[in-house]
């Protein structure tokens, strides 16, 4: 049977069902349209994300397999659950999100182009001002001394699109050891403290695998996505503030 690549109309923000997508590129959905917060929205409600390089027409996309991390499965190793214990970092929900999304973009260990285009960090800061996107922030603090006051730098962090209790992850950064670890492990407990089974991680790769994420079918993973959009949160919730993750530290406040 053919297959159809469709094209978005600037004035419609529908998209085709998700079964529509190409089997190769895997989860090739649709071209065209823009990032406008509503179409952006729309997108993710359904399980659709936008990925692209600059140069390239804009592409949507909904893969299957999905991958996806559940909360309960989320691998914490000795090292890190040891790091976790001394509270090496701070860590702050939703304080400095376009500097999240910079250093993502910018992150010094990625190889080829990033997808994280200007455009793209545009689109999002706004989606942030509406109350959609989100980000984990991971902090490095300096004592102060006799020469200087106390700093802190932003050494880790992770961002994402949450629609009610589905929270699709689109990317995070580290510049220390562990610290992005420490922010997913906060979102974790976060979306765990609303009753929330999965993190939305897109496509799968050795990072995610090594930190407990599996791979389930678009099938499976569209029931999942139903289901935790039902789980309203608070309008305080995604307020900024802190999050201890250290048990010692009582979880999070």
């Amino acid at each position: 049977m053919s297959q159809v690549l469709y094209q978005l109309n600037d004035d419609n923000l529908a998209f085709p069902a998700v079964s529509c997508a190409l089997a190769e590129p895997n989860g090739l959905l649709a071209v065209g349209g823009d990032l406008q917060p509503k179409r952006l929205i729309n997108a993710y409600s359904q399980g659709i994300f936008p990925w692209f390089s600059e140069n390239d027409p804009l592409m949507w996309w909904s893969p299957d397999p999905r991958a996806i991390i559940k909360l309960n499965d989320l691998r914490i190793n000795r090292t890190l659950r040891k790091a976790i214990k001394k509270t090496p970092y701070k860590i702050t929900l939703n304080t400095a999100f376009e500097r999240v999304i910079k250093h993502c973009a910018d992150a010094p260990f990625r190889h080829d182009d990033t997808w994280i285009v200007p455009e793209m960090q545009e689109a999002y800061t706004q989606l942030h001002q509406l109350g959609y996107a989100h980000s984990i922030e991971v902090w490095q603090e300096y004592p102060a001394t006799d020469k200087s006051p106390s700093t802190q730098a932003l050494v880790g962090g992770l961002y994402g699109i949450a629609i009610n209790g589905f929270f699709s992850g689109e990317s995070m950064f580290y510049s220390t050891p562990n610290a992005s670890k420490f922010a997913l492990v906060a979102l974790a407990k976060l979306l765990t403290s609303i009753g929330a089974d999965f993190i939305d991680c897109q496509l799968l790769n050795p990072f995610l695998q090594d930190i407990g994420a599996i791979e389930i079918s678009r099938h499976d993973f569209v029931a999942l996505k139903e289901a935790a959009i039902t789980k309203v949160t608070t309008d305080s919730f995604w307020q900024p503030r802190e999050i201890f993750i250290n048990e010692d530290q009582n979880s999070i406040k």
